[in-house]
């Protein structure tokens, strides 16, 4: 699945107020069902959209081997009619959405942004060859995680991990190295050009992204603010979908008093 594939589907309609749109992008590997729970609990004027990305599971190999992976999110945003008013990007998506806004014009940019458990240094100096050697040794336990919060029925531990170490072989070399490309060019983010709204959200018991790296990019950002959430990994929006969709409906109600008003948004 190249950009020029890349598909977007309306997850939700607005059940009341001016609607405000909401691309959600899911991470590696993922699928659009990531967003399932945050659009059963977001506010009534939330229009829901999500994107099936080429680094999903729908996706091959060929994102990961030419091409720029970035350009596949401003395709997804120029696929949501009427413009996007919240961009919400997850993990690996979140990486490529702060590059690919960065470098954006301003009329090409979502009137906010979330990023969910950020991949994000910003000094170069805190690479090692032993943080690459860490990434290889749990790049399939990520998986394995996002099998355990989504199946609908418990699934045995040696399945599960069969089932993570599989889809860490379809994404392949090429698609970790793409990942690891991605984390390695985050100290040199022109962080002065992301002069929009920016939530940075992670969980203070995430083992991937560490909560550390959201800290660090949130300070960095002209307009950044931050939400850690205790008891929580990588994935907020499975783990504590409430309380991750009170968060980005307060934080849009203040970020887009145009498109609607707090109680619109918050759905009090």
């Amino acid at each position: 699945m190249s950009a020029s594939h890349v598909v977007v589907r309306k997850a939700r309609d607005a059940a009341s107020g001016r609607p405000v749109r909401v691309l959600a992008l899911h991470g590696l590997a993922a699928t659009a069902t990531t967003w399932r729970a945050y659009a059963q609990h977001a506010a009534p004027a939330a229009e829901v959209w999500t994107a099936d990305l080429p680094w999903g599971q729908g996706g091959g190999p060929e994102w990961s081997r030419r091409g720029n992976p970035a350009d596949s999110i401003g395709t997804a945003l120029e696929q949501v009619p009427g413009g996007v008013d919240l961009l919400i990007a997850h993990s690996y998506s979140a990486l490529l959405a702060l590059e690919h806004l960065a470098a954006a014009p301003r009329e090409a940019r979502p009137g906010a942004l979330v990023v969910v458990s950020p991949f994000h240094r910003r000094d170069p100096a805190h690479f090692h060859w032993d943080t690459a050697q860490h990434y290889l040794g749990i790049f399939q336990d990520v998986f394995d995680e996002a099998l355990g919060l989504g199946s609908t029925r418990p699934l045995d531990a040696g399945l599960r991990r069969d089932m993570a170490l599989l889809i860490r072989d379809q994404v392949g070399p090429y698609g970790w190295l793409r990942f690891y490309d991605s984390y390695l060019r985050s100290p040199f983010l022109d962080t002065a050009a992301l002069d929009l709204p920016v939530l940075v959200t992670a969980g203070r018991a995430d083992r991937f992204a560490p909560p550390e790296d959201a800290v660090a990019l949130a300070g960095a950002l002209p307009h950044g603010r931050l939400r850690l959430w205790d008891d929580c990994g990588h994935f907020p929006m499975t783990e504590q979908p409430r309380l991750f969709a009170d968060a980005v409906d307060a934080f849009a109600a203040d970020c887009l008093p145009r498109h609607a008003t707090p109680t619109e948004v918050s759905g009090a």
